[in-house]
């Protein structure tokens, strides 16, 4: 019975004994497991970080090389585009030179073109003039020449004197102007010499008389004035030359 006893009480001991060990073992496991599992989380989360740092490195990496590459693309298209921006300059410049070309081509022409219409108008004028001026000379030779000698006579005299003056202030309207050579120098530009007249007077080339009148056409000659011009005075004979001659012969 004492025995029996004994060995409850030493197998009790071992039981509780057994129980320890086998709690202290489990919380061991489960200590080691939760450090086990610590360890795996913070391995993952180094794992991550470490992930996303090499994500991190290869984004940044990845855009310096793009920024590199963009750079490298930029300077290789560069002259490229100033090739093409003075190319478009040149075509500018020369479409702005052609541009002014045919301003002043046009320009040149329109100042052509109204100078020859205004020859044109001067021209037909001078030739309706001209043909009017015979009509004038004969107005002017009536005058001069016909002496009226009763008053029948006189109003005939005034009538086509009306006439001839209505015609001329119509030729000054046109800018038509007489010429007034007597007295000036001989100039072939102006005068037509038709007759000499020798004369000590007046110097020689002087235009001692207008036979037939001329006219100005605004600054230009209209018809070239007929002048009788002074030539040098031969000197006569002496009385004794004279007399001698008949002797000798």
């Amino acid at each position: 019975m004492i025995d029996e006893q004994q060995q409850n009480n030493t197998n009790q001991p071992l039981g509780e004994q057994t129980e320890e060990k086998q709690a202290m073992t489990s919380d061991s496991t489960a200590e080691i497991n939760a450090n086990a599992t610590q360890s795996e989380v913070t391995d993952q989360v180094s794992t991550q970080a470490n992930v996303s740092g090499d994500t991190a490195t290869q984004s940044e990496d990845s855009g310096v090389a793009a920024t590199e590459a963009a750079g490298n693309e930029s300077t290789a298209k560069e002259p490229a585009v100033n090739q093409q921006i003075e190319s478009l300059k040149a075509q500018v410049e020369e479409r702005n030179t052609q541009y002014l070309r045919i301003v002043a081509d046009f320009e040149n022409y329109r100042k052509r073109n109204q100078k020859e219409k205004e020859d044109l108008e001067q021209q037909v004028k001078r030739n309706t003039i001209t043909e009017l001026l015979p009509i004038v000379d004969n107005f002017e030779r009536a005058r001069s020449q016909i002496k009226p000698q009763n008053d029948g006579e006189m109003t005939i005299h005034k009538s086509y004197q009306g006439v001839y003056k209505l015609l001329v202030d119509s030729l000054k309207r046109l800018g038509v102007s007489p010429m007034r050579p007597e007295g000036q120098p001989f100039d072939p530009n102006l005068h037509e010499a038709v007759l000499r007249e020798p004369t000590d007077e007046y110097p020689e080339g002087t235009v001692l008389e207008e036979l037939v009148r001329g006219y100005y056409l605004g600054d230009r000659v209209l018809r070239h004035a007929m002048v009788k011009v002074a030539a040098p005075k031969e000197d006569a004979p002496s009385s004794e030359e004279n007399q001698s001659s008949p002797a000798n012969s």
